[in-house]
């Protein structure tokens, strides 16, 4: 479940106590419970290159937005692991 490379950047999410998404130099980004302390769910190859950071959005519980060195910013549709 870890990351293969570096962790750049890690977000908890504002409407879910127990959310975590982290994005890395493996160009993936994971999602983890924190309470349970597993590992949720993987965008694999969510980006070309490394992964610079995560925001969870502060309105809409089921966006996650990701940016990266190959110079684009995703949006992602977490709302299947929220608690």
């Amino acid at each position: 479940g870890a990351h293969s490379d570096s962790v750049w950047s890690v977000a908890f999410s504002p409407h879910d106590p127990y959310l975590l998404a982290s994005g890395s130099a493996d160009e993936t980004i994971k999602l983890w419970n924190v309470k349970s302390r597993r590992l949720v769910h993987t965008f694999d190859g969510a980006h070309s290159d490394y992964v610079r950071s995560v925001a969870f959005s502060p309105h809409d519980p089921s966006l996650l937005a990701s940016s990266s060195w190959d110079k684009t910013i995703k949006l992602w549709d977490v709302s299947n692991f929220i608690t």
